[in-house]
């Protein structure tokens, strides 16, 4: 007993723990506001599947879906923090909170407040609701003992390893205008292709799976 609320006091006790964490997740975050209509580098921003009514309803998620962090579920039970690496999932909310914020960082130099642009190589960090870590977006080729659970296809996953893994390029939407695009700043709101700089695949979410 001695040793339970001597933990409590500490706030060390898993349930406390798992709390601390749960609300870091879901902490009510603010999304940046564009006033020239582009994104920047240092934005705050979510990443949306926008609803396609032309699927078949019941076999895939409707609705909008934002890319969120999922923690493995035994670590984030243990612990307080988020374990690395740390797995992505689809979820139906646009609310923006910890779980999926994103924040448009450089991949080169410290360009805060300059505009993103098409071609141009930049990173995706999320802080789940902690200020002090950062996490980033990143993948890799497919292989026999590395792959995504549902779809067999590349992993995503985040780390707070900074490397070429976690470099994207935003793609203009219609290929027919890929090329003439190619340097014009990114606007807000817009639909766009997120392409992988080492394997140069898409991030895509995928509405019959949830992983």
């Amino acid at each position: 007993m001695k040793d339970f609320l001597d933990k409590r006091e500490k706030g060390t006790l898993l349930i406390q723990r798992n709390r601390r964490l749960k609300k870091n997740l879901l902490r009510p975050m603010q999304l940046s506001i564009s006033e020239d209509g582009y994104i920047h580098y240092g934005d705050k921003v979510l990443l949306v599947n926008p609803h396609h009514p032309e699927t078949e309803a019941g076999r895939f998620l409707d609705g909008n879906l934002s890319l969120c962090l999922t923690p493995d579920e035994i670590k984030a039970h243990s612990s307080d923090e988020l374990a690395v690496p740390c797995g992505l999932s689809a979820t139906q909310t646009t609310i923006p909170v910890g779980r999926n914020t994103f924040m448009i960082l450089s991949a080169d130099r410290d360009t805060t407040g300059q505009v993103l642009r098409y071609g141009q190589n930049f990173r995706l960090g999320i802080t789940g609701g902690v200020e002090n870590k950062m996490l980033y977006l990143s993948s890799d080729h497919r292989s026999f003992l590395k792959s995504s659970k549902r779809s067999w296809l590349q992993e995503v996953y985040l780390t707070d390893e900074i490397s070429y893994m976690n470099c994207w390029q935003a793609t203009f939407l219609d290929p027919q205008l890929r090329l003439e695009y190619e340097g014009f700043p990114v606007r807000a709101n817009s639909k766009i292709l997120i392409n992988h700089c080492y394997t140069n695949r898409g991030l895509a979410t995928h509405r019959h799976l949830f992983l």
